[in-house]
């Protein structure tokens, strides 16, 4: 839980030096803890501590929001974003250490800000002041809050989501169900501070700092793009290929443009960069050569990093790595560059994130910070994970990380499986609810499988995911690995849907856990408020009409519909912000004690609470446990949940004989582990 992240490596202006914050949750304080570093490049000497960053950013779906620094061009200053007491500023920060401070001081909480070339000008944009947006929820909390396309249902609407460090009133955004706070779309207005006299005006439109570019005005199938400072050439990664039913096309084209009026790209032609999974580019300082991250689905998603000459179409191997080599916990996240290095954030699913200087021209790594070395030794002596690769009876291949269980004789073990994306240090898939490695070292084998490319129809990606579990659960059986009766499922969001899917289509599973809802009769009503965006959401992604009209494809894809064919026990540990989407089964399960479901105030669709995380984590443990095992925790404090479970078991023996379920957990079969 309280594993110390590393993100936004940005190395300095001559190359010597990089700055990079620390993230770590305390369980006991509820929250989360920011600083800022410096450090010499050539790892000589330790990190350097310069200033504490506040309140971590996210978004309106929970997850942290990047949190870059800016070198000034004399290196002496790194300027940053920072939310604290309540306030969002652009602070500064002496790479000395000698001290930090707010620079903005607005009414309003800062949205993008910019160093002039000099580092003379410190400009920032912001949008309603804090004071005015208070305001427009207390009104509307005193006058009564109309009900339109705009507002979230299925949450309280007065100061309930968790946004820029307080509890405020949402609204949906732009893009299908996020949040923003009220007044979000004031436009930005940008002001411009002097830093030598402090002295600050506001800025003409002639002055705005430009937008940054869109991919997709380039090209309509780019997706990312870097821009070289010193020549305005621009390196594009473009989808290519026929997609064959999949939202993307299949493969990923590595270009660069003499600039942004270009029509006549040149194109990196090597085997290395062709019909791969390219997902980051950056240009190397001072010369001509793009380096190119690959993300490679056979490797179970392990990057390497490629620099790739533009004038002579060589490319060649700078880093390969295990796991991410990146910026951070996100796959596509840069890495710090310089002319000589990279500075980049290494993680492996069995070994916590570390700091590493990575020569571009020997590829020679050298561990510049490393703050979780006692954990690393513990995941190596006990739970080292392997690389599993297989392919189903289509031939489609799937790769995940397996954590093998720590047996206790020669009996093979439970297994619990989760489907979505497996990157980096797992702490328990999309979401870190299923704590992987302590159910391994609990007896119970773990496996994160990486999903299958994104395919629009529902049917055919949810169709994957079972067959992704059926095959490995096969292989592993066959090799007397895991016990195919007592098989559990969990995930998050898409992962939620696949293992609500396996329930419904197979008995293949014995529990299972989720966190998010899915596509449901309940669904729809509540989301249809929010008018033509929601109903053309729904068609593209999940086929799916008006149930009147679309009843046959809401019979295969809704649980809601298929009660009848959900076996196994269920437990739903939910955001408030989204559980009554899932209320039409979910309640039809409590009552007939085929499910537990549990509700985390003010969190999202990822929870981020440590508090709210430590809870999931462990009652997930205790849950397959329970199912998989019959073992129950001695704690007193935890008497209620298997008093509940017991019940649940009892049903699941008199009312479904046919469960898949072990239901060892009564007290008359339990068994002593």
């Amino acid at each position: 839980m309280e594993v110390v992240d590393i993100g936004n490596p940005v190395i300095s202006p001559d190359g010597s030096k990089v700055a990079y914050r620390t993230e770590q949750a305390s369980v006991e304080r509820n929250t989360y803890d920011t600083i800022w570093y410096v450090q010499e490049l050539g790892g000589d000497s330790p990190p350097h501590r310069v200033a504490d960053g506040g309140l971590t950013l996210r978004d309106s779906a929970g997850q942290a929001m990047p949190a870059p620094a800016t070198w000034s061009p004399d290196g002496r200053w790194i300027y940053y974003r920072a939310l604290v007491d309540g306030k969002i500023d652009v602070w500064r920060a002496a790479v000395d250490g000698s001290g930090s401070e707010p620079m903005t001081l607005d009414a309003a909480n800062v949205r993008d800000f910019a160093l002039d070339a000099d580092g003379r000008v410190l400009k920032y944009s912001v949008g309603a002041t804090r004071e005015e947006v208070i305001e427009a929820e207390q009104a509307e909390y005193d006058r009564g809050i109309r009900i339109d396309s705009t507002v979230p249902l299925g949450q309280n609407l007065f100061r309930s989501g968790n946004l820029e460090g307080r509890l405020a009133t949402q609204r949906y955004g732009k893009v299908w169900f996020d949040h923003a706070p009220l007044l979000a779309d004031r436009p930005d207005r940008w002001t411009a501070i002097d830093l030598a006299t402090r002295k600050r005006r506001d800025l003409a439109d002639s002055e705005i700092p430009s937008p940054r570019l869109e991919p997709s005005k380039l090209n309509p199938d780019a997706f990312k793009l870097a821009s070289d400072p010193q020549s305005g050439r621009v390196a594009l990664l473009v989808r290519t290929g026929h997609g064959y039913g999949l939202l993307y096309k299949p493969y990923v084209e590595l270009v660069v443009l003499s600039g942004p009026k270009d029509k006549r790209p040149v194109r990196c032609v090597s085997e290395l960069c062709t019909k791969k999974e390219i997902t980051g580019i950056q240009w190397r300082p001072g010369g001509d050569e793009v380096l190119f991250t690959v993300t490679d689905p056979h490797e179970g998603t392990g990057q390497s990093i490629f620099r790739w000459n533009v004038g002579s179409g060589q490319v060649r191997l700078v880093v390969q790595a295990r796991g991410l080599v990146s910026g951070g916990r996100d796959r596509s996240s840069d890495c710090g560059v310089s002319a000589e290095a990279l500075a980049c954030v290494v993680a492996e699913a069995d070994r916590p994130p570390r700091l590493e200087r990575i020569d571009l021209e020997s590829g020679h790594r050298q561990v510049l910070f490393d703050p979780n070395p006692a954990l690393a030794r513990d995941m190596a002596a006990s739970a080292p994970s392997q690389l599993l690769r297989w392919t189903d009876a289509s031939g489609e291949e799937f790769t995940g990380w397996f954590f093998p269980a720590r047996k206790k004789g020669d009996s093979p073990s439970p297994l619990f499986v989760t489907y979505y994306s497996c990157t980096g240090f797992l702490r328990g898939g999309v979401g870190d609810e299923w704590p992987l490695a302590s159910l391994a070292e609990s007896g119970i084998s773990a496996l994160c499988i990486n999903s299958a490319p994104y395919h629009i129809d529902a049917a055919v990606r949810y169709g994957l995911g079972l067959s992704a579990v059926e095959s490995v659960v096969a292989k592993l059986a066959s090799n007397g690995e895991i016990d195919r009766t007592r098989v559990g499922m969990g995930g998050l969001s898409f992962g939620s849907e696949v293992t609500l899917w396996t329930l419904m289509k197979s008995d293949l599973l014995a529990a299972a856990s989720v966190t998010s809802p899915v596509t449901s009769l309940n669904y729809y009503l509540l989301g249809s408020m929010k008018g033509e965006q929601f109903f053309s959401g729904l068609k593209k992604l999940w086929q799916l009409g008006a149930p009147d009209k679309t009843l046959a494809r809401w019979k295969m894809l809704s649980p809601t519909l298929n009660l009848d064919k959900i076996k196994a026990p269920i437990l739903m540990q939910m955001p408030e912000q989204e559980y009554i989407h899932a209320l039409d089964y979910a309640i039809p399960l409590i009552r007939e004690h085929r499910a537990d479901l549990y509700v985390f105030p003010n969190e999202p669709h990822q929870k981020f609470q440590p508090k709210h995380k430590l809870a999931a984590y462990e009652r997930n443990l205790d849950w397959f446990r329970f199912w998989l095992q019959g073992h129950e925790d001695p704690n007193p404090a935890k008497a209620e949940q298997y008093k509940h479970w017991e019940a649940m078991c009892d049903a699941q023996k008199t009312n479904r004989p046919d469960s898949p379920a072990s239901c060892v957990g009564t007290k008359s079969k339990r068994q002593p582990l």
